[in-house]
């Protein structure tokens, strides 16, 4: 760890400006206490009233040896932030997306028992839209909801399965495969097809990408040209998070 830290612009709140400080160090690498007042400059009861205050708020945590690193609450912001790069990079997807095959394109993020729609192109199927942006329904039913939790931790698909209308054994087929096909609990007569779009930064799925018609407009099974546009679609989101990673990360750190 370097012994010497480059100035950081102060806001004129005092006991902000320390704790950027201590933030600061402790992003080169984990820190304990002596190493906080070392290259703080401040004295040793000010840098522990003021580390300890931020562990408390999750801005700060402990590793095994005791010493300070980045807290999981810096972790949760940032996933945020890439959600926000989600959303905003979604739009102009779907409308190609509803463009380009004649169906409803929408994009879905899981909140604990529900799936909320992030984005949503404008619909072709009914005339309304029958989810717009902000709609929240149980993620307990639809090709959406499989694919939110088809792959999950096992604890928390555990949870989800208690009220869902899938089975262990569907969701093992859409992580086979790659996708969720079928009738989409919105309406009757309606049906969707759900690709997971990927946080690769993560390791997780951080939405879902629904294309949604008329039965009598849509395939038996997703074809060659379906799949390949929601597969492409979901990758350039992907993508689109991945960028926001690498933009919110500190110098130095691939990722959060």
């Amino acid at each position: 760890m370097s012994t010497a830290l480059r100035p950081l612009p102060a806001c004129g709140v005092g006991v902000l400006d320390k704790a950027s400080v201590l933030l600061e160090i402790v992003e080169s690498g984990p820190a304990s206490l002596l190493d906080l007042v070392r290259h703080s400059g401040l004295p040793r009861p000010t840098t522990h009233r003021i580390a300890v205050a931020m562990e408390r708020l999750g801005l700060l945590s402990r590793d095994g040896q005791g010493r300070f690193v980045l807290g999981p609450r810096l972790g949760v912001l940032a996933v945020e932030a890439r959600h926000d790069r989600l959303v905003e990079a979604a739009g102009p997807v779907l409308a190609d997306l509803s463009r380009h095959l004649g169906l409803d394109a929408r994009l879905y993020r899981r909140r604990g028992e529900l799936q909320i729609c992030v984005g949503s192109s404008v619909d072709r199927v009914a005339g309304v839209d029958l989810a717009a942006i902000g709609t929240a329904r149980p993620a307990a039913a639809g090709p959406a909801a499989q694919v939110l939790y088809a792959w999950e931790e096992p604890d928390v698909l555990y949870e989800g399965l208690q009220r869902a209308r899938f089975t262990p054994a569907h969701l093992a087929t859409v992580r086979r495969r790659g996708w969720a096909y079928g009738p989409d609990p919105m309406a009757s007569g309606l049906v969707s097809f759900a690709v997971p779009v990927r946080d690769a930064a993560a390791g997780t799925v951080a939405a879902a990408l629904v294309l949604t018609g008329v039965s009598s407009r849509m395939p038996p099974a997703p074809d060659r040209r379906l799949g390949r546009a929601a597969v492409d679609a979901a990758a350039s989101l992907s993508d689109a998070l991945l960028r926001a990673t690498r933009e919110n990360s500190p110098a130095g750190h691939p990722g959060v």
